[in-house]
């Protein structure tokens, strides 16, 4: 049963999670958060990941640096913010 609910629990932490930040509320607080998982998301699934074979070998490799460069993208999405369109820029008067 953990495997299920680690299943269930990641795909809620990234539906509602996407859900924020597509609306753009905290947005650099779920960046990091989302930034984080992202790379322990790599590291844990494709990390030394192929065995003796070096087609699975490169293609785990590329799935991790795909992982390390979506966390770069929440890195600054998290330094940037969200916009004054999102809902942290209407709270600050549009100065997010």
């Amino acid at each position: 049963p953990l495997p299920t609910l680690v299943a269930w629990a990641t795909g809620l932490f990234e539906v509602i999670a996407g859900l924020i930040i597509l609306v753009g509320f905290k947005t650099p607080i779920v960046a990091l958060l989302l930034a984080a998982f992202c790379i322990a998301a790599g590291f844990i699934g494709h990390y030394g990941q192929g065995g003796d074979d070096p087609t699975l070998t490169f293609m785990h490799s590329q799935m991790l640096m795909k992982d390390i460069a979506i966390a770069g993208g929440f890195l600054a999405l998290a330094m940037a913010g969200a916009g004054a369109w999102s809902i942290d820029g209407r709270m600050l008067g549009g100065r997010a």
